[in-house]
């Protein structure tokens, strides 16, 4: 079993920066990929950025230039650095990280509890 434990969300003023962590923990033989979903009220979730197990990134469009995933392997953690922050960002922000437990085993996808990112005009 593998838990995730998010951290790092909370109220900030439009311009603001805030930086969110996930680590996981438990049963863990590798991680892929790791990334950031976020849904705001009455939206779909929708991908916020991700980063391979290589250090490969893809980001929303609505957020290149703005936000930054990172990873640190020995850590099983991964980071998003949101900067000039906007209301629009506002959403519950869910990390997910495809993890292995064996070296034989299939690849499972963990999702976190959500931490909640308001952005005040």
């Amino acid at each position: 079993q593998v838990q995730l434990v998010e951290s790092g969300g909370g109220l900030v003023q439009a311009g603001g920066s805030l930086r969110l962590s996930c680590a996981a923990s438990g049963t863990i033989f590798s991680i892929n990929t790791m990334g950031w979903y976020r849904q705001a009220p009455g939206k779909q979730r929708e991908l916020v950025a991700r980063i391979t197990s290589g250090g490969s990134t893809n980001y929303a469009d609505s957020v290149k230039g703005r936000f930054t995933i990172s990873r640190d392997n020995a850590k099983n953690t991964v980071y998003l650095q949101m900067n000039s922050l906007k209301p629009e960002d506002t959403a519950v922000y869910y990390c997910n990280v495809r993890v292995t437990t064996t070296s034989w085993g299939p690849e499972t996808l963990y999702w976190g509890q959500g931490t909640q990112v308001t952005v005040s005009s």
